[in-house]
């Protein structure tokens, strides 16, 4: 079977016009094209004449990238390259990936999603999926696929994009960034994947009245058409690419955990903001009290921000606090969420579904009707973990911080929120207002901070660190499904490799390993699919199914 589509893939290549080579970003070499190769394919004349390797370009577009003015120039730059060579781009992010990582993702990418109208430029090979036009849904996937085989698509309808909110169309720049961090640190090939937009409108006024915007000006369409234009995508897509690993990013609170709830027992698929953040502050909370020595279950657990991440990561956490033996009346007595009205209560008639199981009764607390800051709640719960995805810039104040850190001898203390605008705290301050006890994560990248001598070495609560591996696992394993007991693997994977013996030890590992540790994370992964049954094809050797998968940023001969 290989060899008749190689067959084919030749042939169709060789009646390709040199100009249509030159424009496919899967087959473009550039100046590497050898000279045979220019003969061939009628390149002759087209490029300079000297033949490059891929590593003098790689240096060249280094030291282009170098020259740039900002991050935002530096991202632009690079898009540039994506675009027309994605054999180039790969090889030279998987050498600076650490560097690249907050540009050609978050924090920078926020920018350019902000401004995508007014700097478009290329389509990227993504597929643009109009509510207003559903009729056309099967020819633009199939024309955004171009025939290739198509494993893994990154989807979004831009309603909650990172912590900026609503984007519309314009949010597909993130489906983009997603599958090129997958490619980077998992080496999934980038032939193999695809980034979709669902556009159902938006309802951010400014994008309805800019003459630029190129997503449908109409406010956003709820309810029975808009799921029904969901669930049409998502039956297209699965005919069409029946080795489908289906990824859904920053749709907003009302929806996302319907979507998911709906077909994860159905197919193979992911949301990253419930369940991958979910994953990466687990595997965090895991390091810290690797280092503390601390017990998960006497952990007391306040999430500030209760939409789709918090609610996420708080049912992530409680899971695990089942897994190490309580019951569930146990685990849920040291969970509490805090939102923009206070502590959530269950009396609360706005309370959505993911919310409700962890809501307190007022009964508890002779002082509920006071509950309705973050201080108060602090004050009155004493919790050891307090995690933020609210997006509330600097809300862990100082007199939160010292409040909790009173009450308990190693706080963790993990500011998710991003991009950097929207962080809750500082890390350094976090550091400095605990006299280095607190034991941080943060959602952007963060520099060491030296407090009395120590060097504290910042984690990144980064999903990044989780969601490349756990796709290339679960691809790799041909599983059915993508489960819990997969998902816990992955955590577990990753909060085990801190060093606790190190004064000022991250919690978790660096993004520069992150293609050492996606690897780590595929393997545990792939090992649970096969362990629990669920491949569909048969696997005798586990780690040599995911290195198998493993795609190399080097030219091949065409």
């Amino acid at each position: 079977m290989y060899s008749d589509q190689h067959d084919i893939k030749e042939k169709e290549i060789f009646n390709m016009k040199a100009q249509q080579i030159l424009n496919d970003p899967f087959l473009n070499k550039g100046t590497a094209f050898t000279a045979e190769e220019r003969a061939q394919f009628g390149l002759t004349g087209m490029l300079p004449p000297h033949v490059q390797t891929i590593d003098e370009q790689v240096k060249q577009a280094y030291a282009q990238y170098q020259s740039k003015a900002n991050m935002l120039e530096q991202r632009i730059f690079l898009m540039s390259i994506f675009n027309e060579n994605r054999v180039l781009f790969f090889k030279l992010f998987s050498q600076h990936v650490a560097e690249f990582m907050p540009v050609v993702y978050d924090p920078t990418i926020a920018d350019t999603i902000e401004n995508y109208s007014a700097l478009y430029v290329d389509p990227q090979n993504a597929a643009f999926l109009s509510i207003d036009d559903p009729d056309s849904m099967k020819t633009t996937l199939a024309n955004a696929a171009d025939g290739r085989e198509i494993k893994l698509i990154v989807v979004t309808d831009g309603e909650g994009i990172l912590g900026i909110g609503d984007w519309g169309t314009q949010g597909v720049d993130i489906s983009v960034g997603k599958l090129m961090v997958y490619t980077a640190a998992a080496g999934i090939d980038p032939s193999q994947v695809l980034p979709v937009v669902l556009d159902a409108g938006t309802n951010r006024e400014s994008l309805l009245n800019d003459e630029l915007y190129l997503g449908n000006r109409h406010e956003r369409v709820r309810g029975d058409r808009y799921y029904n234009f969901v669930d049409q995508f998502v039956q297209t897509a699965e005919d069409l690419f029946p080795n489908m690993y289906l990824h859904f990013e920053d749709f907003g609170r009302s929806n996302a955990a319907n979507i998911l709830n709906k077909y994860k027992d159905q197919i193979v698929t992911f949301n990253d903001d419930i369940q991958g953040t979910g994953i990466i502050t687990l595997a965090g909370i895991m390091g810290a009290l690797n280092i503390s020595g601390g017990k998960m279950t006497d952990q007391v657990y306040m999430s500030f921000g209760a939409g789709t991440a918090g609610a996420g990561i708080t049912h992530r956490i409680f899971e695990e606090m089942l897994q190490e033996g309580l019951t569930e009346e146990q685990a849920r007595s040291r969970f509490y969420m805090v939102d923009k009205q206070g502590l959530l209560f269950d009396d609360d008639p706005e309370l959505t579904p993911e919310q409700k199981p962890f809501a307190r009764k007022r009964s508890e607390f002779a002082n509920a009707d006071e509950l309705t800051t973050l201080e108060a709640a602090v004050k009155a719960i004493h919790p050891t973990i307090l995690v933020g995805t609210s997006t509330q810039p600097g809300t862990f104040t100082e007199s939160i911080v010292k409040e909790m850190a009173a009450h308990t001898e190693r706080p963790i203390i993990f500011p998710l929120s991003n991009p950097t605008k929207l962080a809750e705290a500082a890390a350094a301050d976090l550091i400095k207002w605990t006299d280095g006890k607190a034991l941080v994560a943060t959602g952007i990248p963060a520099a060491p901070v030296e407090y009395n001598g120590v060097t504290y070495e910042i984690g990144q609560a980064n999903n990044a660190l989780v969601y490349p591996g756990l796709g290339l696992g679960t691809i790799a394993s041909t599983a059915k499904v993508l489960n819990d007991e997969m998902i816990s693997k992955a955590a577990h994977s990753l909060g085990g490799i801190v060093d606790p013996t190190e004064p000022g030890a991250a919690v978790l590992p660096p993004v520069t390993k992150l293609d050492i540790f996606s690897q780590t994370v595929a393997n545990a992964v792939a090992q649970s699919a096969v362990d629990q049954g669920l491949n569909k094809k048969p696997i005798a050797d586990v780690q040599k199914a995911v290195a198998d998968m493993k795609w190399e940023p080097e030219y091949k001969a065409l």
